[in-house]
């Protein structure tokens, strides 16, 4: 049992990771209140799955720019100082929405206005908060890092989508905006304790040609290429929440809204909870192929069932995939990409991880409005599984990586062993013709 439970050094050794956790759990803890509460008020206001899905559209071209220009940021400025501000204005925008629940009549537009601008503060964001871990915690330590944050947000994820459907049920959105507006205050109130993170002495103001420095290096590294194809291939076919609303009816059981939400999330718990095995496997490539297509097979078995239990056990199963591909990407990440590009490869790495659920909405709403609710969820599924299938065909590198001998690994270890002072990883410059070309 010792040898399952999750690893926690990380949270032993730094005092900076103890304080991103508890604010992240707080934060995310209200963030998915809100979660379930904005689809169904759109459901409510519209009663239409194109309208839900196309909040996935809005959010979209957000959290491109912002996430790039970000990732820009976090390189080239103090982290702490961005996690804190845009940490201030996402609670704003949550107290535009409570306002506007609180309506006689709601208006629409707002919520896609404040969709849209949360959208792009979380792309200013997640890429300092993403570049902060691997200078605040041990190199050896940072796949139990991954798993610890990952556990942070189930935790959130489960309890919020919990809370969310009593609430929406007894008290009404407005309640789940508001504690969302107060977890936001907390936040910011930790996110203040945390130590400077000042950028590097030689570190210049974001621009493009900054931007593509980072896209190049990506370029140059296939696998990491290979992990953004997969994780972006399965939320593009397999990502179904946006019409759980819908589905929830089709299965008659209105009632189970707020533990289909919370399905995903608890299966990415449970499997967090026994995650102590992760820091053992070093193949990670293969780890995150595998748990793709087990996701993409889960969701396609949540469509065609009819029983709503079933429905929520495969659920949970393909959560406890999708955080198996998350822990293993987030840790050959870390264990690979230099400190000086780590904001912009976290820009990068946010558009897979992030964008892919936004055109998953897009996709499972539209597909649901030309087919049916079941068939957009079990064929998604299936295609993902052929996607998956197909990258790993076409993805050498990513299937051969091993942490134990990728020479990426092996520098980033010797850096972290001499204190950071050894050469940095070149950017490779077959594509340093043009900054706009990348």
């Amino acid at each position: 049992m010792s040898a399952l439970l999750p690893d926690l050094a990380p949270w032993r050794s730094s005092r900076d990771f103890r304080l991103m956790w508890c604010g992240g759990a707080i934060t995310v803890f209200g963030s998915f209140l809100t979660f379930v509460a904005l689809p169904l008020q759109l459901k409510e206001l519209t009663g239409s799955t194109l309208a839900v899905g196309a909040l996935g559209a809005v959010e979209l071209v957000p959290l491109i720019v912002f996430g790039l220009y970000g990732g820009a940021l976090a390189d080239a400025m103090d982290r702490r100082r961005l996690i804190v501000w845009t940490e201030v204005a996402l609670g704003l925008i949550s107290a535009v929405m409570l306002l506007n629940s609180v309506l006689p009549d709601p208006l629409v537009w707002p919520l896609y206005a404040t969709a849209a601008a949360s959208s792009a503060l979380t792309g200013l964001q997640r890429p300092a908060l993403d570049a902060i871990v691997p200078r605040i915690v041990p190199h050896d330590q940072l796949a139990a890092a991954a798993a610890l944050n990952s556990l942070r947000r189930q935790i959130g994820a489960v309890a919020g989508p919990a809370l969310a459907g009593g609430l929406l049920a007894c008290a009404g959105l407005t309640w789940a905006y508001a504690i969302d507006v107060i977890t936001y205050a907390l936040s910011v109130v930790l996110a203040l304790k945390l130590a400077a993170q000042p950028a590097a002495h030689d570190a210049t103001k974001p621009s493009l040609r900054r931007i593509a420095e980072g896209a190049r290096y990506a370029w140059s590294r296939k696998e990491l290429l290979g992990t953004y194809a997969i994780d972006l291939t399965a939320m593009l076919f397999a990502f179904p929440l946006a019409i759980f609303p819908f589905l929830a009816d089709d299965l008659r059981a209105p009632w189970a809204l707020g533990l289909m939400y919370a399905a995903l999330p608890a299966g990415s718990l449970l499997l967090s909870l026994t995650s102590g095995w992760t820091s053992r496997v070093h193949r990670h490539g293969r780890a995150i192929a595998l748990a793709a297509a087990g996701w993409g097979l889960s969701v396609a078995a949540a469509g065609q069932l009819h029983n709503v239990w079933l429905v929520l056990l495969f659920l949970t199963l393909a959560g406890a995939f999708d955080m198996i591909s998350g822990i293993f990407r987030s840790a050959l990440w870390n264990q690979t990409i230099p400190d000086e590009l780590r904001g912009r490869l976290a820009g990068i790495e946010l558009l897979s991880y992030a964008a892919g659920p936004q055109l998953g909405q897009v996709r499972v709403g539209g597909m649901a409005a030309l087919t049916s609710v079941r068939a957009s969820v079990s064929v998604g599924g299936l295609l993902c599984f052929a996607g998956v299938g197909l990258l790993v065909l076409g993805l050498p590198k990513l299937m051969a990586y091993d942490s134990r001998t990728d020479e990426h690994a092996r520098r980033m270890r010797e850096r972290r062993a001499a204190g950071g002072r050894e050469p940095t990883t070149p950017v490779p410059e077959d594509l340093d013709a043009d900054p706009a070309t990348a």
